[in-house]
């Protein structure tokens, strides 16, 4: 199990990743798409990588706006893991 981030780790973790907020134990980042199945499309790639990884955000889809929500339940908070998806998934987003 990886080790939970401190608050100190935390908040420079998130300023090192554009655009994600902290929200309680999660990070959070919104993402803005042309077309439903942009963002649709974009959902399946994250997915495939979440299941590798076996950790899994929050998403929602909301038309043309993708939200994730990221947080390690069994380390009761953020650890290195959420902050390395958080920049994989902003990298698979800026190929697409």
């Amino acid at each position: 199990m990886a080790n939970r981030l401190s608050e100190a780790e935390i908040a420079a973790a998130v300023a090192g990743v554009s655009g994600w907020k902290l929200d309680g134990k999660f990070i959070v980042k919104k993402y803005r798409f042309r077309e439903f199945l942009q963002g649709v499309a974009f959902v399946n790639a994250i997915a495939q990588l979440s299941e590798e990884k076996n950790h899994h955000p929050f998403i929602s889809i909301d038309y043309k706006l993708v939200t994730l929500r990221l947080t390690s339940w069994n380390a009761g908070g953020l650890t290195d893991l959420d902050i390395t998806l958080a920049k994989n998934y902003d990298t698979i987003y800026e190929k697409r």
